[in-house]
């Protein structure tokens, strides 16, 4: 695949949320988004205003994590969280749905959980985290189909903090499960040039990585 380092960035969401990382990395992250063009940064939700500020005049979204990395709150704090981020002045949400959940069949539960966090999210793009390490092909399919039914805008693969992270062959599953017009998100384990164009070979629209910088000086 063919790309300019402009055309390869607009895929990346910059990304920090390892809980070590302070206000210097944050700061970091933005102005090194803001440098090389990527279309967003993703953290977490303590550092949305302050991403916020720092992206001010610049056309980089601001992503921010909720329910984040394990899926397991109450539907309520989650759509809590995504409220708050809102208003702190998040662009798009990155949920992670109830894997426990969805590994038990309760798709009833798993589909008004990621719908809670849409309506509280006031027309932002929404994305679904799987966590596919943990999931079958079918149970990968089955949330692709309940993330598009609850109005997400995007499905992920993975929050990096799983056993596994993004795969081409699981890409390629949620690009079919969901179809041309809902964004497919490659994230977790993402590091070189090679492996992010093989994510977009199979059909992703964005890609997770904290090591965009090294993806995009790779061409």
């Amino acid at each position: 695949m063919a790309l300019t380092k402009t055309q390869l960035a607009s895929f990346i969401d910059h990304t920090v949320l390892k809980p070590m990382e302070g206000r210097a990395a944050i700061q970091k992250l933005c102005a090194e988004a803001r440098e090389h063009g990527f279309f967003a940064v993703c953290v977490n939700p303590v550092w949305v205003s302050l991403c916020h500020d720092l992206l001010k005049g610049s056309p980089v979204k601001l992503a921010v994590v909720v329910g984040f990395p394990l899926g397991a709150n109450r539907s309520d704090v989650k759509a809590f969280e995504a409220a708050r981020a809102v208003d702190d002045g998040a662009d798009e949400i990155d949920m992670v749905l109830n894997v426990g959940a969805l590994r038990d069949g309760d798709t009833a539960f798993v589909e008004a959980d990621i719908r809670a966090v849409v309506q509280a999210s006031a027309g932002r793009l929404v994305k679904v985290i799987f966590e596919t390490c943990y999931l079958t092909d079918e149970q990968i399919v089955t949330a692709c189909k309940l993330s598009v039914n609850a109005g997400a805008r995007y499905v992920k693969t993975s929050t990096g903090f799983g056993s596994g992270g993004a795969t081409a062959a699981h890409i390629a599953l949620m690009r079919k499960a969901v179809g041309p017009d809902v964004g497919v998100k490659a994230s977790g384990g993402v590091k070189t040039l090679e492996a992010a164009l093989a994510m977009i070979e199979a059909g992703a629209s964005r890609i997770g990585t904290s090591s965009g910088i090294e993806i995009v000086q790779g061409l």
